[in-house]
Formats: C-alpha cells, structure tokens, sequence
C-alpha cells in the first residue's frame, strides 16, 4: 500500500528498458547537435560531451589533428543530418544501459547505426558505437512480445552463440597477429586486412610491424542484440599499432593530420596507434556456417609517435 500515486522504479534493479521511446530520440538529436558543434568549431572537448568509448577516441584526436591545422575552426562544415530513425531498445537490469538507434543520414545512401550508452540514471547518453550499413546488411532483430529488443548477455557463457562476445576483440586482435582460427569468415576486415599488411611488411624503403591488442575497459565494452535467426548483432573494439622504419637514405614524411598528433620527432620511424569500431554478425552456436561475419569496421588514428 502506497501512501502516493507515484512510484520510482529503479533501473540498478528491475528489468526495464533501457531508454524512453520518448527519450531516445532527444538522445540523438543532442549527438546530432554536439557533433556538427564540435566539428564547426573542431574543439574536442564538445565531441567529449555526446560520444564515449571508441567512437569518441576516433572523433576527438581528428578534431584535435583538425583543429591544429585549422584552429580557426571550419565553419562551412556541411552538417550532419540524421532521419527516419528506429530505436532498438533492450529490457535490462543495473547499469550501464543501451540501445541502438539506426538512422538514414544527409551523407550517404547506407544505414548509421549508433549505440548509445549510459552509465547511471544521471549520465546523459553518449554515443560509442558507430557503424555504417548497407539497407540490405542490417540484420533483422528480435522481439519480445511487447516489441522490445534483446539484449544479449556480453559476459559470461552464452551457449547459444558461436562465441562469446566479450572474447571477440581478443579473438580478433590474435588472428590479426597470428592468421590462426577459424571464428571469423573471409573478408576485407579479415583474411583481406592480413593480404595487405603482408605488402607493407618489408619493401625497398620501409618495413612495418604491426601489433594488435583487445580492447580494455568499461569504456570499449562491447554490447549485443539478438537476432530473429538465433544469433546476434554485436559491437565491438580492438587497439592497433604499427611501426613504420624507413630503410637507410630514407626519411618518414606523415601527413599534416598525422603531424599534428605526433610526439617526438619523426627521422626514422613512425608509430601510429588506431582504434577500431566493428559490427559482426555472430551466429547461434547451431547454425551451419558457424563463422563470425564483418558488417563494418571503422578505424580511425588516435596518437602517432615519432623516432
């Protein structure tokens, strides 16, 4: 017996959605506004205000680059416009919370799925995912009765997918390295990605290491949603290096963007260090091709050293 009308449900304990439907699309349109803010000014410390996790490691060293080269600003940037939103939102229980908006965009032809987190009831939602797809690539998400999506459970066992997501930028960081397993399916993120390394490893004037990491922290945490064949849509990140040693007589010339990241002076070798957003499709365990498949990866350069 209530001695008011009003009740207060808490998110740390019942399972409830995750945002509003009248809150999430406030939540985008606040990303929308601070992100062309922050690229009109190209002030990192704005893009800070509505990303978190991958995509705001990516957005702010180019804004920081951009703004060393441009500290002026760029007022003629053409603004980012999103539409025709829907709202994938999961039932969970404690923090932090999510769910994905896919949206159309004034850039291109392709889907822009975000994913936007919190980590408590007076966080505001950032987005930290950010993956561009094809309208045919989107997969098809489930339900619940009520119309709401499925999270799917990061960490832990989770016997009905093919891998564990919290395994994936591990998985993936050592195939980089090794070429070894069979997680993931061909493709440009894949088998593709190691071909190419393959012609920067030794070459007249310069010869490349690489090094891959997985990702660490609440921040790069990945997040799942199930889909109606069993599987899961799942985002995830993964850190990359790669030192470039130019060959005696030869000197490292980087790009303005790189410069302006750079510490140190560049006379013989170059580190850059990248971080990496994916969306994979993960298969349920029994499906017949059991193999992880790249819908999008999105890389961008954060710190560059020179030697």
């Amino acid at each position: 017996m209530t001695l008011t009308g009003c009740m207060t449900v808490h998110g740390e304990r019942e399972n409830i959605p995750s945002v509003d439907k009248a809150e999430a699309p406030k939540a985008l349109q606040r990303f929308a506004d601070g992100y062309n803010k922050a690229y009109r000014e190209l002030d990192p410390s704005l893009a800070s205000k509505v990303e978190t996790g991958p995509l705001a490691a990516i957005s702010t060293a180019d804004l920081k680059a951009q703004h060393a080269n441009s500290p002026g600003g760029n007022p003629k940037f053409f603004a980012l416009k999103l539409s025709d939103a829907h709202y994938s939102i999961p039932r969970q229980v404690g923090w932090p919370k999510f769910f994905v908006a896919d949206t159309d965009s004034n850039r291109d032809d392709n889907r822009w799925l975000f994913v936007f987190t919190r980590a408590g009831a007076d966080q505001p939602w950032k987005a930290a995912y950010l993956s561009i797809l094809s309208q045919d690539e989107v997969p098809d998400l489930a339900k619940d009765k009520e119309g709401w999506a499925k999270a799917v459970q990061v960490k832990g066992p989770t016997p009905k997918l093919a891998t564990r997501p919290d395994k994936l930028s591990a998985q993936y960081t050592d195939y980089l390295m090794t070429g070894k397993g069979k997680i993931f399916a061909d493709g440009q993120a894949t088998s593709g990605l190691r071909d190419s390394r393959k012609k920067f490893m030794r070459t007249p004037k310069f010869w490349t290491e690489y090094i891959d990491t997985p990702a660490q922290g609440a921040a790069y945490a990945p997040v799942g949603l199930r889909t109606q064949d069993g599987g899961a849509l799942v985002f995830f990140a993964s850190h990359h290096r790669q030192k470039q040693t130019m060959a005696k007589g030869f000197r490292p010339n980087p790009d303005a963007q790189i410069k302006a990241l750079m510490t140190g002076e560049a006379k013989k070798a170059v580190t850059l260090t990248r971080v990496a957003e994916s969306a994979v499709r993960v298969p349920a365990k029994d499906a017949a091709d059991s193999q992880v498949v790249f819908l999008n990866r999105l890389e961008g350069v954060t710190a560059a050293r020179g030697e």
